[in-house]
Order: structure tokens, then C-alpha cells, then sequence
């Protein structure tokens, strides 16, 4: 699918003439043409005089240009040069130089909107029906006449392409519950189905006969397990320890050996980039021929796998050697959380000799896992912050909500992966790492303000780490574990994809990448593929891996943004019905945010929903008060309510 923002981040970054796509072909001859890009060796990049980029908020005829495809400054936008853009239109500037202050620019063409797709509803006003954003309530530029939006009902909700203003699709009603999940994957153009073409190559693929590769690692024979959800379908990760070799084996769904380069298959997962998880199901990465069938290591079948064989030094923890190759494995169980966290606490004994293999190892790896995590917390990060679950009936209402816990399973499992993870990131120098940046220090002095507010002094260590660790402490003192760590958290750097290491300062380690989960993220595929090419000793499949890697990155960066914005919104939409059907209830709540709103999160027999305060007794940061429901605005997905009591807290 043909996406211009997409192309301007790789004109940013360098476009190689082979790897054009022809619906690229016309607006490259364009720009070409305009002076706006240039052409050396083949490679295509913008013009050292122009950038790309979203218009920010715009006041007094001037903006700021968010600049697209790399990590720079924004850049000014003064009063007469928007030529017409409007804010959250995608445009080219010319850079304006030697002028004082911050970079400018003006626009030299608006080529589209930065978000392609909005959603619409129609709304009644004096008598007369319009077609409005969903979310600003503003007119959306779709022309229609009065006749055909007396054809639609008071609250039609529908896809809008902000690219031409015209209407994709009708979505439902607003008053329907089942219109939210249509509502969120439609602003980012987002979909459960594939095409047939897509779907008539994965279901082309035959169930794995081991005789045909003979030149994979069989390690059948080790008794692989899984562990996940209870809901999941897609398993990603299978885990042996060989406890006389103090050896542990990370086996991974070997997708690249199905989803090939520039294949059908390829092009979808690279424009999803993640699998989307709504609390009633997943909208998959690949296929569910794939996802949760052929690539999905499920016990009692023979399965290919690319497998970390990692070597533990028991004395240091610290890894001996590994290896990663290509194998055949053969899961022997299929465990769930609950079921491990069972066994470790003594609920649950083996039913047959396999089970007890897998259980005799299990334990003796949480006694690793437990001091590798032991370890890594002295230099790394434990963010104790709340993962939101929430359950919803056939008439997607919601039924009710938990925070998940971490578990001695979790805790296992989350180990192993990121030792896995860590050793593929040492294999290449340039490739896909994660990365997370340290905090700046304008950010670190914001939060200890915040802290400041809630009666918690800092006191400034040597190291950010110590300083973090002493927070920490207070807030558990406090009772405010979860809140503290939130607001840490909303202090840090956001963790990102990036094409050369910097280290991730969240986990405390030198090197990371994402190596694990190929099914649902784009980014391990991509470290597949380049991990077997530097195995084979094949620099131009490398090179042809790295060519693009930058504007990858930055594009598989945004999708898993999108990614989580969805879930989070669609949660948001499920808790204003909710609340609509509570107006004037009053419920237990705690204030999470004084400035710039104030704002509440509700903790009653319904966990999770967030109140904008508009009324009400004042209240201070993480003060426990009771809120009086005033208001649900179903469309915008926004609650309103009053502080009507503060409550005594107990420690």
C-alpha cells in the first residue's frame, strides 16, 4: 500500500533506484523535476535546501514544522510563509537561512495530510444535519449536499481520506458499541482482513516435513515448552535448559523461512509492522495461517525454529558463547502462565515423564533467571507501573478490569528473552537496535518537581540510577508505587528502533534488539534476515537488509506508536459507555495529573477509567477522592467529572 509519508522519510534518508515501487515512480520525477530532491549513483535524497514535514499547532499566521525522517529540531514557520497549509498538513519547505533563532522554513508544497485517514460522524445543529470530525467536531472538507446527509442517521459514524476529502465507508452508529473497535483501526487505516492474493500464499505453504531439511540443526529430542496467556494463539517462543551444560536454548518462530522479501506477504507485514491487541481479540501481523498455525511453535508438531544456544557461566552469569541457527524442534508442551506459576508454588504436579523433564528444568532455570534479573536491576531499571486489563461481553461492553500482575512465570520467561535479545544485538554493527536514550535533565527536573508536590524530597545522587532508586524507595514508603513509577516513566525518553546502538538505559545494557518475537513485531524479522545473511557469510544480502534500515526504523517506530495508541483508545471508548451509563454515580478515584488538568484515575469496582475534573474541591497529586460522573462524550471518548469528597487513604 502506497503511503507518502513513508516515501519522504526514505527521501530523507537516501533511496536507492531498485528499491522504488512504481506508485513512488510519478512523485519522484516530480520532486525531481521541482529541484527538491537530487540523484547521485543512483540514490535519491532530498536537496540540502528542503525538508519534509507535519505543521504543528499554527498561531498568528506562523507554526513549527515537526520534521519527518530523522531526529533534528523543529524548524519555524513565519507569518507568510504557510502558503494555505493548515495544521497537520504534510508539506515540503525550503529552509530559510541565516536567519537568527530557531532553523526556518517556509512551505513550498503541500503534498497531503500527515494523518491520511480521520474518522467522521454526523451530528444535528439548529435543524440541520453536518459531517463533522469525530474528535474536534470540526467540518471535515467532504462535500456533500443537505439531501444526501438527510439520507444518513443522527450519529452515522464513516472513513474519511484526508488525502481527496471523500467518504471510504460507512462504519455504523455512534450509539453502537461495536462501531469503537471500526472507529480506532480506521484512523490508521488499519484491518483484520488480507488480501486473497496475500492469503493464497500463505495458505500455499505445506506442514513441515523434516526430511527436507537436512541441513537444520534437529533438536527435536530437547524437550521444548512454551509459555504464554491463556489466550494467546500465536507462540512466538519455545525455551530448553540443559542444566549439565548449563546451557539455555531460546528457539524462535523462523519466519523469515515463509515471508520472503518483497513477496506479497512481506509488503502487509511491513505495512502493519505489529499485531494490534484489542481486549476481545488481535488484529495479526501476518496471516492466521501463519500467526497462529504454521510459524506458531505449537506442541506435538514439528516446527522451524531459529534457535539462541546460549552457554551460562553460573559463577558470573555472564555468557560463555552462543550460537544461532536454523533448527527443527518439536514443542513437547504448551503451558499458560497460571499453570507454571502453579507448579513453582507447589498447585500442580507432573501428569507424564515429559512433563516432569520440563518441570525438573523449569526449576532449576527460575533460580538462574531469578539472580539474572537480580543482577540486571543493579545497573537497570524496575518499573513497577500497572498493565491495564479489561474484559468485554458479546455486545463489546464492558464486564470488568484488572492490573496485571507480574508473576514468578512472567519474570522467567522475560529473562531468557532478553538474554536472547541481547546476544543477537552483539552480532551487528549496523542493523535494528532498540534503543532508549537516557532522560534529559530538563525532564529529570520536571519530575522532581512533581515529586516536590507530593511531599517527596530529592536527594540528588551521584548517578541517575541511585537518585531513581532513592524515588523509589519513598514511594513505596508512601504507598505510591505504580503512580511514582508512572511518572518516571512519563520522565524517560521514549524507547525506539534505531540503525546504530546507543544502548538501551532503561534495561542497563549495552547493546538490545527486538529478536524475539518475528509473529507480531516487523523489527525481529528484519534481524532474522540480517543474522542469517551474516551467518552465510552473504554481504549482498546484508547490504540489501541494511539499505533502507534507517527509514525502516523510523517507520517501524511510528507504526508501533499507532499500534499502541489504538489499544489505549479503544479502551478509552469502552470506559465512556460505561461511564454513560453512570452519569451521577460516584465512584472511588485517585488524582494522577494537577497540571496542565487536573485528572483522576478510577479505582472502585471498575479499575482504569480516566476522568478530565472540571468541578468539584480542589485536590492534590495522588490524593484519593470520590467523583461524581457529570459527563460521557461517547464520540471523543473523554469523561468529565466532579471531586465531591476526599477520602483518608490507607497506607
Amino acid at each position: 500500500m502506497f503511503d507518502i509519508k513513508s516515501l519522504l522519510i526514505k527521501l530523507t534518508n537516501a533511496l536507492s533506484e531498485q528499491d522504488i515501487v512504481a506508485d513512488e515512480r510519478e512523485y519522484i520525477n516530480n520532486y525531481l523535476a521541482k529541484g527538491y530532491i537530487t540523484k547521485k549513483d543512483d540514490i535519491y535524497k532530498f536537496n540540502s535546501k528542503y525538508r519534509a514535514g507535519t505543521l504543528g499547532l499554527i498561531q498568528n499566521e506562523t507554526a513549527y514544522l515537526h520534521v519527518i525522517g530523522e531526529y533534528v529540531r523543529d524548524m519555524f514557520v513565519g507569518e507568510g510563509d504557510l502558503a494555505n497549509a493548515r495544521e497537520g498538513d504534510l508539506v515540503i519547505v525550503q529552509r530559510l537561512l541565516g536567519k537568527r533563532g530557531a532553523p526556518a522554513a517556509k512551505v513550498v508544497e503541500i503534498v497531503g495530510r500527515a494523518q491520511s485517514y480521520s474518522v467522521a460522524y454526523i451530528i444535528s445543529k439548529d435543524g440541520r444535519k453536518s459531517l463533522v470530525d469525530l474528535k474536534t467536531e470540526y467540518p471535515t472538507g467532504v462535500e456533500m449536499t443537505q439531501e444526501e446527509l438527510d439520507g444518513y442517521e443522527h450519529g452515522d459514524v464513516f472513513k474519511i481520506n484526508n488525502q481527496d476529502f471523500t467518504i471510504m465507508e460507512r462504519l455504523g452508529n455512534i450509539n453502537n458499541p461495536l462501531v469503537d473497535e471500526k472507529i480506532v483501526l480506521a484512523q490508521f487505516n488499519k484491518h483484520d482482513e488480507f488480501e486473497p492474493e496475500v492469503l493464497e500464499l500463505a495458505s500455499s505453504f505445506k506442514e513441515v516435513d523434516a526430511s527436507k531439511y537436512s541441513s537444520r540443526a534437529d533438536i527435536r529430542e530437547l524437550a521444548f515448552c512454551t509459555i504464554d496467556p491463556v489466550t494467546a494463539k500465536d507462540f512466538d517462543d519455545a525455551i530448553y535448559w540443559d542444566d549439565k551444560k548449563t546451557t539455555l536454548y531460546v528457539a524462535i518462530a523462523d519466519v523469515s523461512e515463509y515471508v520472503t522479501p518483497f513477496g506479497a506477504i512481506d509488503n502487509e507485514a511491513i505495512y502493519r509492522s505489529f499485531s494490534i491487541y484489542l481486549p476481545h481479540r488481535s488484529i495479526p501481523m501476518l496471516p492466521r495461517q501463519l500467526s497462529e498455525t504454521l510459524c506458531s511453535l505449537q506442541p506435538h508438531v514439528d516446527r522451524l525454529a531459529y534457535v539462541f544456544e546460549i552457554k551460562l557461566n553460573l559463577d558470573s552469569l555472564e555468557v560463555e558463547r552462543s550460537k544461532v541457527y536454523e533448527a527443527l524442534i518439536h514443542s513437547q508442551r504448551r503451558f499458560n502462565y497460571e499453570e507454571i506459576d502453579d507448579f513453582l508454588e507447589g498447585r500442580l504436579e507432573a501428569q507424564n515423564d515429559s512433563e516432569k523433564e520440563i518441570f525438573e528444568y523449569i526449576s532449576k532455570l527460575k533460580v538462574i533467571t531469578d539472580r539474572l534479573k537480580e543482577k540486571r536491576l543493579e545497573v537497570g531499571y524496575n518499573f513497577r507501573s500497572n498493565e491495564l486489563e479489561m474484559f468485554i461481553d458479546e455486545n463489546s461492553n464492558i464486564t470488568h478490569t484488572t492490573y496485571a500482575q507480574e508473576t514468578p512465570s512472567h519474570a522467567l520467561i522475560e529473562d531468557c528473552m532478553l538474554l536472547a535479545n541481547k546476544e543477537a544485538a552483539k552480532r551487528f554493527k549496523k542493523g535494528i537496535f532498540r534503543i532508549h536514550e537516557p532522560p534529559t535533565q530538563a525532564k529529570l527536573q520536571n519530575l522532581y518537581q512533581e515529586l516536590a508536590g507530593i511531599g517527596m524530597y530529592v536527594d540528588i545522587k551521584k548517578s541517575i540510577k541511585d537518585t531513581i532508586t532513592e524515588i523509589q524507595n519513598q514511594a513505596s514508603e508512601m504507598g505510591l508505587v505504580s503512580e511514582v513509577d508512572t511518572l518516571i516513566i512519563q520522565s524517560q525518553m521514549q524507547a525506539r528502533y534505531a540503525p546504530f546502538n546507543v544502548g538501551h538505559f532503561g534495561l542497563g545494557f549495552d547493546e538490545y534488539t527486538h529478536f524475539t518475537s518475528p509473529i507480531r513485531r516487523y523489527s525481529d524479522l528484519i534481524v532474522h534476515r540480517l543474522l542469517k545473511a551474516i551467518a552465510r557469510g552473504d554481504k549482498e544480502e546484508s547490504s540489501y537488509v541494511l539499505r533502507n534500515i534507517e527509514s525502516l526504523c523510523m517507520s517501524v517506530s511510528e507504526k508501533e506508536r499507532e499500534a499502541s495508541t489504538i489499544e489505549n483508545e479503544f479502551m478509552a471508548r469502552k470506559f465512556t459507555r460505561w461511564a454513560n451509563e453512570n452519569i451521577g454515580g460516584v465512584f472511588k478515584a485517585r488524582i494522577t495529573s494537577t497540571d496542565p488538568y487536573l485528572k483522576a484515575e478510577l479505582h472502585d469496582e471498575i479499575q482504569g477509567a480516566r476522568f478530565l475534573i472540571n468541578h468539584g474541591l480542589d485536590a492534590q497529586l495522588f490524593e484519593d477522592v470520590k467523583v461524581r460522573i457529570d459527563k460521557a462524550d461517547i464520540a471523543k471518548g473523554k469523561i468529565y467529572a466532579s471531586v465531591v469528597e476526599r477520602v483518608e487513604r490507607d497506607i
